[in-house]
């Protein structure tokens, strides 16, 4: 699982991608999310703005991430 370190309270799912690398631009991961293709804790999401907070899990094509703050 890549873990992406935060200072925020949140970070946008669009953004979670784009930060672990899952996606090359802002624009694939819209598209991406709006297809349906991204599962937020196991469900299907297509809300790019989706908060995301630790303990929270994206996936990807298989992949995971989560948003962890930093220490």
């Amino acid at each position: 699982m890549k873990i992406v370190t935060i200072q925020t309270e949140y970070i946008k799912l669009q953004d979670l991608l784009k930060l672990a690398n899952f996606v090359e631009t802002g624009g694939e991961a819209k598209e991406r999310i709006q297809n349906g293709e991204i599962l937020v804790n196991g469900e299907v999401c297509t809300m790019r703005g989706k908060k995301m907070r630790p303990g929270d899990v994206a996936t990807i094509d298989g992949r995971d991430c989560t948003p962890k703050y930093v220490d």
